[in-house]
C-alpha cells in the first residue's frame, strides 16, 4: 500500500531511487540535529578539524606552488644547465656558472645538442628613456630582472612575440628586448610595434635600441627576466678580452643551458664537455685545480640549493617534505581528537542507538548515519578553514612565496574534496563501528560500560598518547630552533657588528672621485666615529674568490681564497685582531697580502710571525704576506671559516663602512647621523637612491629561513597542544562518565575533592609521561639532523627536553584539574540515583 502510494505520487521516479534519496536526506537531517544538540562538542570537533584542514590547505598551496615551476617548457626533460664542481686540495666547491668561453666552444665543437643558450644575469640597473614625454617619467631606478642573452635564448622558452623577431632581436650589440609589462612602464602611451626602434640607456652609459617586445611568461618559472640585452653588448662594452677568453675563471652569473637531441644521453654530453675543458685548460698553466662539469636537470634548478638558482627563490625539498609532515600531523591530531570526543559521547548516544536497533535499524544503516554526521561536521570545518586560510597566509607572509595567491581554483577544489572524504572516513569510521556495535538490551539498561570494553579504552589511550607525542616533539623542536637562532645572533663573529652601517656607491659612476668627496663630507659629521673604504663588510653573502698558490720548497699548495679589499682603517673599525705584521696600507695597486688564520694553517704555518714575508702566487705575481689577522666568520654560521686574504686596490673599493658614535640616552645619535649621511649622499649622488644598511641587520638576514621555521613551529606547537588538550578533555570526559557512581561512593565514604582529583588525574598524567618518554628519542634525532645544516651550532642540552616536558605536563594538568574538579564536586546523590 505504501509502495503504491509512493508510485502514484512519483510516477517517473523509481521506488528504490526515492528511498535512497529519502534515506540520505534523513541521515543529514538527523546528523544536523545531533550536531545542534551537542553544540559544545560539535564546536570543539569543528575547531580541531578546521585547524588541521586549514594548515593542510596552506601547506598544499606552498608545496603545489613550488612543484609547479617550469612545467610548461616543451621537451623540458631534455633541457639541462651546465654547472661547475671544483676541488682545491680535497675541499669541494660548487658554482652554478661556467667559464665564459665555454659556450662558444660547445656550440662549435660538440655534437648532439639541439640548442645552446648562454646568458649572463645582471644586477639592478637604472634605465633612462631619452624620448620620454613631458608628463612621463624618464628615469626608472633599481630595475631588476635584467639578463644579457644570446639569440638562442628565445628559442628555448615559449615566449609570444608582440613585436620584433626572435631570430634577429639580440644578434647585434646594443639591442634590447622588453617584456610586455616593462614596455608598458617605460612607454605607457605606445603600442608594442611603436616601441620598436626606441632608445633606452642603461646606467647612464649603455645605449640600446628596442628590437622586440615579448609577452610575460604567465606560468611559474625561474626565468623571471624582464629586460633582455644582447650578450654581444656585454662582450663589447663591459667584458675585457682577457675575461672573454679566460678558461680559468668561473662566474655564477655566466649561465649555460643546453637542450639535448633525442637519443643523446646526459652522460655522453657530460664526457664531451669535460674533454673540451681539458683540451683548453692545457693552454692555461695558471689553473691547476680539479674541475668537473655536470649536467643539472632542468627540473632540478628550482630545488637544488647546492647550485644557486637565477630565480627569486630556491625551494628546498627537505623543507617541503617537512611541511607535508607538519600538515599530516595536524590533520592526524584533528582526526584523533574527533575519535576521542565522539567515543566519549557514547553513553549519551546509547539509548538513541538502542531505540534505533529495536525499531529495525541495521548496523550498516547506523554506520552510514554516523559517517554522515562526520561528513557534515567535516564540511563545516572545511568551510571554516577556507575562511581562515587568508588570515594564515598573512600570518606566515614571510614564509609564503611572493607569487602565491589563494583562490578556489579547480586544483584546490579537488584537493579539498579529497580531504573532506579522507578526513570523514579516518575520523568517523571507528566511532561509527563503536557506536553501532552497542546491543539494544544492554544500552537500554544503561550498561554501556560493559559493552564498550577495555579494548576501546586502550585504543583511546593510545590515540591520546600519540597526540601528546606529536605535541611534545613540536615543543622540543621549537625550543631548540629558538636556542640555535639565539646562538647565531649572539655568537662572537670575530668582528664588531653593532653600530656600524655601510653604503654602496654606484659601480657605474664615471666620476671616480665622487666616493672620496663623500668620505670627506662624512668625516665632518660629529656623530660618526670612523669610516673605511672597502669592497665589502667582513660578513656578507657576496664574495670574491680567486685561486692562490704557495710553494714551501717541497710541494705546491693551491686553494680557492676569498679576497677582500680594504683600506687602513678597516681592521680598527671592525675590531679585527691583527696577530702579526703591520696594518693594511692603502695603494692603487695590489702589492701585499694579509691572510687569516685559516689560510695560514692551510699553508702549514703554525706561528703567525713565520708567515710574514712568505710569497703567494696570484695572477702570475708573487706577493708577500704582510700580516696575519684573526679568523672571523665571513658569512653565516651554516658554513665554516674559509681561507681569506686582505689586500688593497683603491679603484675597485666602492663600499663605505661607517662606525657610529655610541647611542645617547634619548636614542637620537644614530637617527641624526643617518639623516646627515643622507644629506651628504644627495649632495654627491643626487640621481641615486640613498640606502644605508646596518651590518647587524644584514647578518640577521642570514637566518631568515630559520626564523620562518621557528615561527611555523611555534604555530604548529600551539595548535598541536590545543588539539591534544581537546583530545585529553574527551578522554577525561569519557572516564569520568564511566566512573560517576565510583566517585559518588568515594565522596559518601569521606573522600575529599582533592583526593578524587588526584585519583582521576594520576592515570592521565601517566599517559603524558609515556608520551614524553617516546618523544625524547624522536625529537633528539630530528634536532640532531637539523643542526647538521650549521657548521657552528648550539648543544642539544638536556634542559630542552625537561622544559618541553614541563610545558606539556602543565597544560595537561590544567585540563585535568578543570574537568575532574567538576566531576569531583558533583552531588553524590545524583550520581548514586538508580535507573
Amino acid at each position: 500500500m505504501g509502495s503504491r502510494h509512493l508510485g502514484e505520487q512519483f510516477p517517473n521516479l523509481p521506488i528504490s531511487k526515492f528511498k535512497i534519496e529519502q534515506m540520505i536526506k534523513n541521515y543529514f537531517k538527523t546528523a544536523f540535529r545531533n550536531l545542534a544538540k551537542n553544540k559544545i562538542f560539535s564546536l570543539i570537533n569543528v575547531s580541531g578539524l578546521s585547524i588541521g584542514i586549514s594548515s593542510a590547505l596552506v601547506i598544499y598551496l606552498i608545496v603545489s606552488y613550488d612543484l609547479s615551476f617550469d612545467k610548461f617548457e616543451k621537451d623540458r626533460d631534455r633541457i639541462y644547465r651546465i654547472v661547475s664542481d671544483f676541488t682545491f686540495s680535497g675541499q669541494p666547491y660548487h658554482n652554478s656558472g661556467v667559464t665564459y668561453p665555454m659556450a662558444d666552444a660547445i656550440q662549435k665543437d660538440l655534437t648532439g645538442l639541439e640548442n645552446v643558450t648562454h646568458f649572463y644575469t645582471g644586477d639592478e640597473v637604472k634605465i633612462s628613456i631619452p624620448e620620454a614625454g613631458k608628463n612621463d617619467p624618464g628615469v626608472f631606478k633599481k630595475q631588476a630582472n635584467l639578463v644579457f642573452a644570446d639569440d638562442n635564448y628565445f628559442s628555448l622558452l615559449p615566449y609570444k612575440w608582440l613585436a620584433g623577431s626572435s631570430k634577429t632581436a639580440l644578434d647585434q650589440p646594443y639591442q634590447t628586448v622588453l617584456s610586455e609589462s616593462n614596455a608598458k612602464i617605460y612607454f605607457p602611451k605606445l603600442q608594442p610595434t611603436e616601441i620598436i626602434g626606441k632608445e633606452i640607456i642603461f646606467n647612464d652609459s649603455i645605449p640600446a635600441k628596442v628590437t622586440g617586445i615579448v609577452k610575460d611568461l604567465a606560468k611559474n618559472t625561474d626565468f623571471r627576466f624582464k629586460n633582455f640585452i644582447s650578450l654581444a653588448t656585454l662582450e663589447s662594452r663591459l667584458l675585457g678580452s682577457d675575461e672573454k677568453g679566460d678558461w680559468g675563471s668561473t662566474n655564477s652569473a655566466s649561465q649555460l643551458v643546453i637542450k639535448l637531441s633525442t637519443r643523446i644521453t646526459p652522460a655522453l654530453v657530460t664526457k664531451q664537455v669535460n674533454s673540451l675543458y681539458a683540451k683548453h685548460k692545457k693552454n692555461d698553466p695558471e689553473d691547476h685545480s680539479t674541475t668537473a662539469f655536470t649536467l643539472q636537470p632542468f627540473q632540478d634548478i628550482h630545488f637544488n640549493t647546492t647550485y644557486s638558482s637565477f630565480g627569486e627563490r630556491t625551494a628546498h625539498l627537505p623543507v617541503l617534505y617537512s611541511l607535508l609532515a607538519v600538515a599530516a600531523f595536524l590533520l592526524l591530531l584533528g582526526c584523533i581528537n574527533f575519535i576521542n570526543l565522539t567515543t566519549a559521547q557514547a553513553s549519551q548516544r546509547a539509548k538513541e542507538i538502542g531505540v534505533r536497533k529495536t525499531m529495525g535499524s541495521t548496523k550498516r544503516q547506523l554506520i552510514l548515519q554516523f559517517l554522515s554526521e562526520t561528513f557534515l561536521l567535516t564540511v563545516c570545518a572545511t568551510i571554516l578553514s577556507i575562511l581562515i586560510t587568508p588570515l594564515l597566509l598573512k600570518i606566515f607572509s614571510a614564509f609564503i612565496p611572493k607569487g602565491l595567491h589563494f583562490s578556489l581554483q579547480p586544483g584546490i577544489v579537488i584537493f579539498l574534496a579529497l580531504l573532506i572524504v579522507t578526513v570523514s572516513f579516518l575520523s568517523g569510521f571507528y566511532p561509527a563501528l563503536v557506536l553501532s556495535s552497542f546491543k539494544p538490551v544492554t544500552v537500554l539498561k544503561n550498561r554501556v560500560a560493559s559493552n564498550t570494553g577495555t579494548g576501546n579504552l586502550w585504543l583511546r589511550k593510545t590515540l591520546t598518547i600519540s597526540q601528546f607525542v606529536i605535541a611534545q616533539i613540536f615543543i622540543i623542536g621549537t625550543i631548540l630552533v629558538s636556542k640555535q637562532i639565539n646562538y647565531t645572533l649572539n655568537k662572537d663573529l670575530g668582528f664588531k657588528k653593532d653600530a656600524i652601517v655601510y653604503l654602496k656607491t654606484n659601480y657605474y659612476d664615471t666620476v671616480q672621485s665622487n666616493r672620496f668627496v663623500l668620505m670627506e663630507k662624512l668625516k665632518a659629521i660629529p656623530e660618526i666615529a670612523m669610516i673605511s673604504l672597502a669592497n665589502d663588510p667582513p660578513s656578507i653573502n657576496n664574495m670574491w674568490t680567486s685561486t692562490m698558490k704557495y710553494k714551501d720548497g717541497k710541494k705546491e699548495l693551491e686553494t680557492d681564497v676569498q679576497v677582500k679589499l680594504a683600506d687602513t682603517n678597516y681592521l680598527k673599525l671592525f675590531n679585527i685582531k691583527l696577530l702579526a705584521g703591520g696594518n693594511i696600507s692603502s695603494s692603487d695597486t695590489i702589492r701585499q697580502l694579509w691572510i687569516n688564520e685559516s689560510y695560514m694553517r692551510f699553508l702549514g704555518i703554525k706561528d703567525p710571525y713565520q708567515a710574514i714575508g712568505k710569497l703567494i702566487e696570484w695572477d702570475h705575481k708573487n706577493l708577500p704576506i704582510a700580516g696575519v689577522v684573526a679568523d672571523f666568520h665571513q658569512t653565516s654560521l651554516h658554513y665554516p671559516i674559509h681561507p681569506l686574504l686582505f689586500t688593497t686596490l683603491t679603484k675597485s673599493m666602492r663600499t663605505i663602512n661607517i662606525a657610529l658614535q655610541p647611542q645617547n640616552a634619548e636614542g637620537t645619535v644614530w637617527k641624526t647621523a643617518i639623516s646627515k649621511i643622507e644629506k651628504a649622499w644627495k649632495q654627491v649622488y643626487p640621481g641615486d637612491d640613498f640606502e644605508c644598511i646596518f651590518l647587524d641587520d644584514t647578518i640577521k638576514e642570514y637566518y631568515t629561513a630559520e626564523k620562518n621555521i621557528s615561527q611555523l613551529l611555534m604555530w604548529a606547537t600551539g595548535l598541536s597542544i590545543f588539539i591534544s588538550c581537546l583530545g585529553l578533555l574527551g578522554l577525561v570526559t569519557y572516564i569520568t562518565q564511566q566512573r560517576t557512581k565510583e566517585i559518588g561512593v568515594r565522596k559518601v565514604i569521606g573522600a575529599s575533592v582533592s583526593q578524587i582529583i588526584s585519583l582521576l588525574s594520576k592515570d592521565f598524567l601517566k599517559l603524558v609521561f609515556i608520551a614524553f618518554v617516546i618523544a625524547i628519542p624522536i625529537a633528539w634525532w630530528g634536532s640532531y639532523k637539523w643542526l647538521q645544516n650549521f657548521s657552528y651550532k648550539t648543544n642539544i642540552s638536556i634542559w630542552i627536553f625537561f622544559l618541553g616536558g614541563m610545558i606539556m605536563f602543565a597544560m595537561a594538568l590544567l585540563i585535568l584539574c578543570i574537568r575532574t574538579f567538576k566531576a569531583a564536586a558533583a552531588n553524590p546523590v545524583k550520581s548514586l540515583r538508580t535507573e
